[in-house]
């Protein structure tokens, strides 16, 4: 029966990310047959991916950075950073991105006026994507690494090979997809106490599967959808990472960003929740 209970609960998670895109893919659609107020602004949504790639074919860098900030002060005291960057490198064979997340939490306890870190998470990711002959068609090399102070884990790692495919390509939207194989790995805390049979590093091979959804809502606005689902073969059990932004240019190659993010984990360590999400608003700094 707990084994029921979890395969239920997992199935959840992937039936919630799958729901939260289909009706976010209704609304901007309902949107679309509107008159789009935006339309006539800045040309921000003109270049689609696959423009802004080819007019940086061959440089060595380009992207964006992403950085929030939050000071509270009075009766409640709290000190919050989020950094994220999205880069970028395109060659002739290769095109290579690298994602950086990080977020920093200190806050004072109110009875105690203790101040003490409450959050500190980092995951650093690398693709490279190998083009093959056919367009929008790639194999692919995928490594991520993450450390989080609250979760009971040292750290997480994964690494995976596979296809990418562009699935769908419109005026509007494209919707890209990779799937493959790979290794995961993951060490517990000292602190942590092993129940029997556990180690302290634990390995397996799993399955990925990530999805990248982009749709021009006007001239200056981006909506983007990144959700991922790796499923343990070895019985280390399943994450998915949702994503879901809405981006605007403010000024220049400044453009502001509201975003909910999803986390899901079904064999979280003992006291720990299996989801976690938070909306964010930031900055976002695009070197394009």
């Amino acid at each position: 029966m707990p084994h029921y209970l979890e395969a239920v609960r997992e199935i959840s998670a992937v039936k919630y990310a799958i729901y939260f895109l289909y009706c976010a893919g209704l609304l901007l659609s309902a949107r679309a047959l509107a008159v789009d107020p935006f339309e006539d602004f800045h040309e921000y949504g003109e270049l689609s991916d696959e423009e802004i790639h080819a007019l940086h074919e061959g440089e060595f860098l380009y992207g964006d950075v992403e950085l929030g900030v939050l000071l509270n002060r009075g009766n409640t005291s709290n000190t919050a950073f989020k950094l994220k960057s999205n880069l970028y490198q395109d060659f002739k064979y290769w095109r290579n991105q690298f994602k950086f997340d990080g977020a920093y939490r200190r806050e004072v306890d109110p009875e105690t006026k203790i101040e003490d870190e409450t959050a500190s998470r980092y995951f650093i990711s690398a693709q490279g994507n190998y083009k093959i002959g056919e367009k929008n068609t790639s194999l692919f090399l995928y490594g991520d690494y993450e450390r989080d102070e609250f979760n009971g884990r040292e750290y997480t790692t994964t690494f995976v090979v596979g296809y990418g495919k562009r699935i769908f390509e419109g005026r509007k939207n494209t919707v890209d997809v990779d799937l493959g194989p790979g290794l995961s790995m993951y060490r517990r805390e000292d602190e942590v106490a092993l129940e029997p049979g556990e180690q302290r590093v634990e390995r397996g091979h799993l399955l990925r599967a990530a999805l990248q959804w982009e749709r021009t809502v006007s001239k200056r606005t981006r909506f983007n959808q990144d959700i991922s689902y790796e499923k343990s073969v070895s019985g280390l059990g399943a994450r998915v990472f949702s994503e879901t932004a809405l981006i605007s240019q403010v000024m220049g190659g400044v453009s502001m960003k509201v975003a909910y993010t999803y986390r899901y984990h079904s064999q979280p360590e003992e006291g720990k929740e299996k989801a976690d999400s938070e909306v964010g608003v930031t900055l976002v700094y695009s070197f394009n």
